[in-house]
Parts: C-alpha cells; sequence; structure tokens
C-alpha cells in the first residue's frame, strides 16, 4: 500500500470541542416556572372543600398502601370466613357482605376519581387555550419576520429558492378557517 491510498482510506483527523455549558437557565424560563408554580400552589389552595377530599381520597386510593389494606382485610375476611383461621367465629360465609361492601366501595372510589378527573380535564382545557394563545402569537411574529426579512431581500436584491413561499408565508393564518377545514375534514 501506498502512502497515497492510506491517506485517502483514513479518515482525516478532526477536532471536536464540546459546546459551551450555560451557567443557569434562562431569566425568562426561570420566570416562567416560577409563575406555573404560583399559579398550581393558587389553583389548590382555590380548590373547594369537596375537590380537596375528592383530590386527597383519590391520591390514597391510588396508592400502595391502599392496595396493601385491601390485601390485609380481604385476606383476614376470607380466612376467617372459610373457616382456615378460627380466631373469630364466621359471620359472612357466603361473602355476600364482603361482595356488597366491595361493591358500594366502588361506586364511591369511582365517583371520587370522576371528580378528580373533572379537576384535571378542567385544568388541561386552561392549558390548551394558552398553548392555543402562544402558538397563535408565535404564528402572528414569525409572519411579521418572514414579511420584514423578505422586504430586506427584495430591497438587496437578493434572490432565494424561498421565494414563491414568501408571499403565503407573509399572512396571519385565520384560525376558525383552520378550525372550519378541520370541521370539514372530520366530517367526511
Amino acid at each position: 500500500m501506498t502512502p497515497r491510498q492510506d491517506e485517502r482510506d483514513s479518515p482525516a483527523p478532526r477536532t471536536t470541542y464540546s459546546p459551551p455549558q450555560p451557567e443557569g437557565l434562562a431569566p425568562a424560563l426561570l420566570r416562567n416556572i416560577r409563575t406555573l408554580r404560583e399559579r398550581r400552589s393558587a389553583a389548590e389552595r382555590e380548590a373547594s372543600l369537596q375537590d380537596r377530599v375528592a383530590e386527597a381520597i383519590t391520591r390514597f386510593t391510588g396508592s400502595m398502601a391502599f392496595v396493601a389494606l385491601h390485601v390485609v382485610l380481604f385476606g383476614f375476611w376470607i380466612l376467617v370466613n372459610t373457616g382456615l383461621l378460627p380466631v373469630l367465629p364466621k359471620w359472612d360465609a357466603s361473602f355476600v357482605i364482603l361482595g356488597t361492601a366491595a361493591s358500594v366501595e366502588a361506586i364511591f372510589l369511582s365517583t371520587f376519581v370522576l371528580i378528580s378527573q373533572n379537576r384535571m380535564a378542567a385544568a388541561a382545557d386552561k392549558r390548551a387555550d394558552l398553548d392555543l394563545h402562544i402558538s397563535l402569537l408565535a404564528e402572528h411574529e414569525v409572519t411579521k419576520l418572514v414579511a420584514m426579512v423578505s422586504a430586506i431581500t427584495e430591497r438587496m436584491g437578493i434572490e432565494t429558492v424561498a421565494d414563491p413561499e414568501v408571499g403565503e408565508l407573509s399572512q396571519d393564518v385565520a384560525p376558525d378557517a383552520v378550525l372550519d377545514e378541520i370541521e370539514r375534514n372530520d366530517r367526511a
């Protein structure tokens, strides 16, 4: 092998540098995080008593402590009423009371879960509205930037590949027209 062939086959050595690491988060991002945390805290403080109770019950029933409690209670009930643990006399040999109690518990638990889900859905709707407003604002700002850059390139006599699309990109999007089109497509 000649030295020339060897040089062609091996990649040229490259020096890479790690990008500089930021000292911390940007002040705007920190402000947004703090604002969101404050809004969530305020929403929790302003929640009604019934919402707080439903949330606490839902949080507990969704825990492993709740599962363990049921394993112990139902296990004890079953062991005593099948005669495997004769520390107490049988009080529910047919397990009708246990079945009824479990059914009533399920009714109440599902109601508490639904209350919590309704509250979470309302919060999700607020976040979706905020996302939509921010997206529309960002789209409007980008549209203005496209128009400004287009005017600069036109004034300087610069032609770009994007020139045919600039007219379309420099127009604001009409959200109601987009929603109407989405609804038409959903019906089709």
